[in-house]
């Protein structure tokens, strides 16, 4: 994929072909954008090639949705040098990034898309049977671990812009946790309940980027402060103006940014304006795959 394609409306993962065995499958590893160390987790995991393309699609079609109305439109194209600053947009697509690759990596292993994942292991829940009535549970615990380990650590922690990366990339993976549910199936004669099957199942992704566009709205600014006992920098959010209480941290679930937003009305290098026609033009212009994906995967975009 070079980035180019015309995006078509997100596949369902439920009906997805299977994973590309062989080499077919090394080659996809081979031709997506990944550090050394991801292309070797690729390489070893069957069926992450195609699931990685699928979040991509999944985070770059909710980003273009919940700001359908806005001065910004999740638009990066030819403006890359949006990503480098830590404006509230840049903090979003982290979220629905992360956000989008735990909820299709955990949909891939239900619907057995990935070979060394399956149904979630949860108490009482027997793959085989799970398949066997088609309640295959999203295996949010295999998907979270996984995309700890895949992504790793993007810079040290002496970096304030490094370790608002890494809490923004964690809210949206506690927005997706908040959205797993427990859902039941009856079986027995007559419509009777003698024997009942229960599966976890994630809330629709739509409800997912939902929650992140209220934590964008909401969004924190933040500064930097040396934790004395840990020794490490922590991020810290200044008090308001005339406030009688004194700054604190952020909480978990707050997206946070440390500089104020550019005008999207007028044109400049982070956006083409909204400015006469240039409104019309602006709505057709998408954050590329491949950007979104240097996004998810913490890659430095070329």
């Amino acid at each position: 994929m070079t980035g180019r394609e015309v995006l078509t409306p997100f596949p369902g993962l439920g009906t997805a072909a299977a994973p590309a065995q062989g080499g077919a499958h090394l080659k996809q590893c081979d031709l997506l954008k990944l550090s050394r160390r991801q292309k070797q987790l690729c390489r070893r995991e069957p069926g992450l090639a195609e699931t990685l393309r699928d979040a991509a699609h999944l985070g770059l079609l909710e980003c273009q949705f919940q700001f359908r109305h806005e001065r910004w439109n999740c638009s990066l194209e030819g403006r890359m040098g949006l990503l480098k600053r830590g404006f509230k947009e840049t903090a979003f697509l982290y979220a629905v990034s992360s956000a989008a690759l735990t909820h299709t990596l955990a949909r891939a292993c239900s619907a057995g898309r990935m070979e060394r994942c399956t149904c979630d292991d949860s108490p009482g829940l027997e793959s085989r049977q799970a398949w066997q009535w088609g309640v295959c549970g999203d295996n949010l615990k295999y998907s979270t671990k996984f995309l700890s380990n895949f992504l790793g650590s993007k810079r040290g922690n002496k970096d304030l812009r490094a370790r608002a990366d890494a809490h923004n990339t964690h809210v949206g993976i506690k927005a997706v946790k908040s959205g797993l549910r427990t859902t039941c199936k009856c079986h027995g004669v007559s419509g009777s309940c003698a024997v009942r099957t229960c599966w976890k199942q994630l809330s629709p992704f739509r409800e997912t980027g939902q929650v992140l566009k209220l934590r964008y709205d909401s969004a924190v600014k933040v500064s930097s402060a040396t934790n004395e006992a840990l020794g490490r920098l922590e991020l810290w959010a200044p008090s308001r103006q005339g406030s009688p209480t004194k700054g604190l941290a952020p909480r978990s679930g707050d997206l946070v940014y440390m500089e104020d937003s550019p005008s999207f009305c007028r044109p400049s290098k982070y956006s083409p304006g909204t400015a006469g026609s240039a409104v019309a033009r602006s709505r057709l212009t998408a954050t590329s795959t491949s950007q979104i994906r240097a996004i998810l995967l913490s890659q430095p975009p070329e």
